[in-house]
């Protein structure tokens, strides 16, 4: 429903613009050019859907073969203990923790195929111990946040449109990604655990917290001791070799499961065609309205604004051209994805707001769609605080994005 009113928007709003010009500039060229914008978009977007068939389809292939060497209950069984803890009011063998882990292990991997339909598992199991049904309870809404603080190891999605968008190493995003999604998830649940009043301070919540942050410190305080182009070498490296560590682990952990890896990566590869393919009208749609918004001026007139109000604070603003993803992020997925795809387009896939905009994508989910889906699948009304906590966790990510993007490639 949101991206309905915000596409209709992007028309409407064109439409005025472009008037206005014509009206007062006597500007005889924005309406062709609004034109040519809708022929031009269309074309775009189905020129990346198509592109994108190669990347989905080797992507998909490796992730099936994770998928049924075991990566994902290994990766279950790592976050067991963790889990047991932030869900206080769960009794500890509830059937909801097998779908969460699965659900939170495969969000990691990548596996949006396989996370979305046990996260709605999880909530379906935590809803019959759920007293009040039209009111989430504290355990689905410390789950929703988790998802919508989008916790991922490997971004696929976002490497395989820069890698169409002709990104030199559609890999460099990567570490810039993990980082800035920790941030994201660890406001996310801190949030929710002060309004909760978990106890932080357990002391299997504080090693695997605390775990992970020195990880991140340490991962930032060694490159900050490089200089830029080092650093992004060195990044780019440690990128690569982890991706294709990942790869590697794939193969052998299914090699030692008996798993028939070449017909596993063919059957899972199989669903990358149908994906483009299936993604070419949304693609399309939210290209056009984007490409129509943007040549009537509009957008122009949005970004300037903002930069002209952080250019007032003395805050340098070549962060603003990456901002329309960030705030389109919380609303709508494929709106930010085309916000993302129009920044590359337009500033170039290696620029610094090309690179940018990518880290934004991948560093949060969509918070109102995953509401709208987990708790709809329930019937809940009532979301409580679970808006509020998953925004804290969009705003942390999104914050986080910007100072590493200038960190890795400012």
């Amino acid at each position: 429903m949101v991206l309905n009113y915000l596409w209709v928007a992007f028309f409407i709003i064109a439409f005025v613009v472009a008037l206005l010009r014509l009206i007062v500039y006597q500007d005889l060229e924005v309406f062709p050019e609004l034109m040519n914008a809708t022929f031009e978009y269309a074309a775009t977007g189905f020129e990346i859907s198509l592109g994108l068939t190669g990347a989905l389809t080797l992507w998909l292939g490796f992730m099936r073969i994770a998928e049924k060497g075991g990566m994902v209950k290994f990766m279950t069984k790592a976050i067991g203990p963790f889990f047991r803890r932030i869900f206080p009011t769960l009794p500890p063998n509830h059937p909801a923790y097998s779908s969460m882990m699965m659900n939170m292990a495969a969000n990691m991997l990548g596996l949006d195929n396989a996370a979305t339909p046990m996260g709605l598992k999880a909530m379906k199991e935590m809803q019959e111990a759920n007293p009040y049904k039209e009111s989430a309870s504290n355990a689905q809404i410390m789950f929703l946040v988790l998802n919508t603080s989008g916790l991922t190891v490997i971004p696929v999605s976002v490497m395989v449109f820069r890698a169409q968008m002709g990104a030199a190493n559609p890999a460099d995003i990567f570490l810039p990604i993990l980082l800035a999604t920790f941030f994201s998830t660890i406001a996310g649940v801190l949030a929710v655990s002060v309004v909760q009043r978990i106890r932080l301070f357990d002391p299997v919540i504080m090693a695997y917290l605390g775990g992970m942050l020195v990880v991140i410190t340490g991962i930032i305080y060694g490159l900050s001791l490089l200089e830029r182009d080092q650093m992004q070498v060195v990044s780019l490296l440690i990128a690569n070799l982890v991706l294709f560590g990942f790869i590697i682990l794939f193969i052998v952990r299914a090699l030692f499961k008996r798993v028939n890896v070449y017909e596993s990566f063919i059957e899972g590869g199989k669903e990358g065609f149908s994906i483009a393919i299936k993604i070419i009208p949304y693609l399309i749609a939210i290209l056009v309205g984007i490409g129509v918004f943007r040549a009537s001026g509009a957008m122009g007139f949005v970004i300037d604004g903002i930069a002209a109000v952080f250019a007032f604070f003395g805050v340098d603003t070549e962060f603003v051209g990456a901002l329309p993803t960030a705030l389109m992020k919380p609303l709508s997925g494929s709106g930010a994805r085309g916000m993302m795809i129009d920044a590359m387009d337009a500033h170039g896939a290696d620029s610094f707001v090309g690179r940018l905009a990518s880290t934004v994508q991948g560093a949060t989910d969509t918070t109102f769609y995953i509401v709208a889906v987990y708790f709809g699948s329930v019937g809940i009304r009532r979301t409580r605080h679970a808006v509020t906590c998953g925004l804290i966790a969009d705003f942390a990510g999104i914050i986080a994005a910007i100072i590493i993007g200038y960190m890795f490639f400012g």
